[in-house]
């Protein structure tokens, strides 16, 4: 499909020279050939269409059915496609239509952008785009549903285990796991290196993991020496096709994918170890500027999408405020003097 647009082609050439992921090149590749394809079928010229054509896209994606049907854990759009998912393909069509303005193809960008309209006040002057963004808490399990998990972790192999630990540990993302290196870490201080080159901003780090988790990992590093002695990627697949190999994102997701299963916590994935952890931090006490420099976050507003407290802290938090608005309501009722919410009663 990319093959028969020249534009198409070039956009996405000029991202791949400026340096992008692959992950992220073929992530807008495979959005803009949905668009393309759509176009086809519509007979509609990509380079001259208009915000009403775009709009046919955005009620197709809403509609659409999920390709994974009844193994969709969980969905946020009231469709087949989650938000999140349908914003991303609208990324890929906005940034192939920037390349075209700025190439004096187009006058203007038909998906646009959120943009400040004066008077506006309700919205806060924001203008909303082509589909809302719904922007949701992240879901972290229960003390039970994580115990049944470290239930099923605990009879997986030594690899398995120390990934899940360090993924905890470090909140790390699934790349960021999945890419450390023998030479990422630093046994003497318990800490690992994040390479800029794994992460999400491409921002580089060093965070710390427990003394559990190196007691772990040192006995991985005994285990994998007898599968590889050489250095470089940390984690191998043990498989008969892909021995010694680098472990594949993609496999560790379906190991844990397997491990949520036996646990029945459907909802356990390789990013709930990343909320669970920053999660946690916060319920400790942690600044969210403190918080933020762990995660590898550039802004705290990514970080505050993270914390967030369960209903047992906020219940604990208003029980606890309760207690004093009841105590000073009796005390208003049983006392012939009138006490004021200071606390300084009255004659």
């Amino acid at each position: 499909m990319l093959a028969r647009h020249d534009h198409a082609t070039s956009w996405l050439q000029a991202w791949s020279d400026l340096g992008r992921a692959p992950r992220t090149i073929d992530a807008y590749a495979r959005g803009l050939a949905e668009y393309l394809l759509l176009c086809e079928r519509e007979q509609i010229d990509p380079v001259t269409a208009k915000r009403s054509h775009v709009a046919v896209y955005v009620r197709e994606l809403s509609a659409r059915p999920h390709h994974r049907g009844a193994n969709v854990i969980s969905l946020d759009s009231g469709s087949g496609l989650a938000n999140a998912t349908i914003q991303q393909r609208l990324v890929a069509v906005r940034l192939f239509y920037d390349f075209l303005v700025e190439e004096g193809l187009r006058q203007s960008n038909p998906v646009g952008r959120g943009r400040y309209v004066p008077g506006r006040r309700r919205s806060g002057g924001l203008q909303q785009g082509l589909f809302p963004r719904l922007t949701k808490l992240p879901w972290i399990p229960s003390d039970d549903q994580w115990l049944r998990v470290l239930d099923v972790a605990r009879r997986e192999p030594v690899r398995n285990r120390v990934m899940l630990a360090l993924a905890y540990d470090a909140a790390l993302r699934r790349e960021e796991l999945c890419s450390l290196r023998t030479d990422d870490i630093d046994p003497a201080h318990r800490t690992l290196r994040v390479r800029a080159e794994t992460t999400k901003n491409r921002l580089e780090r060093v965070v710390p993991y427990s003394a559990p988790t190196g007691v772990l990992l040192s006995s991985y590093l005994a285990h994998r020496a007898t599968v590889s002695r050489a250095r470089g990627p940390l984690f191998l697949s043990e498989s008969r096709r892909n021995h010694a190999q680098p472990l594949s994102l993609w496999t560790w997701s379906k190991v844990v994918r397997r491990i949520a299963l036996e646990a029945e916590v459907e909802r356990f994935s390789t990013h709930t170890t990343r909320h669970l952890c920053l999660t946690d931090l916060a319920r400790m006490g942690w600044e969210v500027h403190a918080i933020a420099t762990f995660a590898g976050h550039r802004h705290t507003d990514s970080t505050l999408r993270y914390i967030h407290l369960s209903g047992r802290d906020l219940a604990d938090k208003l029980n606890r405020g309760m207690q004093h608005i009841h105590a000073w309501r009796i005390q208003t009722l049983t006392s012939e003097q009138m006490p004021t919410t200071d606390g300084v009663v009255h004659g």
